[in-house]
């Protein structure tokens, strides 16, 4: 399960010391390093989006992932605000 970060987040510190811009195609996940490439499937639509983790969460039930807003749109979960997504690591 995947949900997203919200816009009030904008400029605070993520746990790799980048400023959040809602605007890039960033995540956060408990346990991949900084710096590593994800493509974020939503399993009900097909859609995806290639992400770079630098964050740590999400700490919230079941969410394997957090995104940020503007890859929650390109894979359409910001209308429910969470959705069942497939994680796939790529290669450096």
């Amino acid at each position: 399960m995947a949900s997203y970060y919200g816009r009030q987040f904008a400029g605070n510190r993520t746990a790799s010391g980048d400023l959040f811009d809602p605007q890039a195609l960033t995540a956060a996940h408990r346990t991949l390093p900084f710096g590593s490439k994800v493509r974020v499937t939503n399993e009900a639509t097909g859609d995806s989006v290639i992400v770079t983790i630098n964050d740590r969460g999400p700490f919230h039930g079941n969410r394997v992932i957090d995104l940020s807003r503007a890859a929650a749109d390109e894979i359409g979960l910001t209308r429910a605000g969470k959705g069942r997504v497939e994680l796939a690591l790529l290669a450096d």
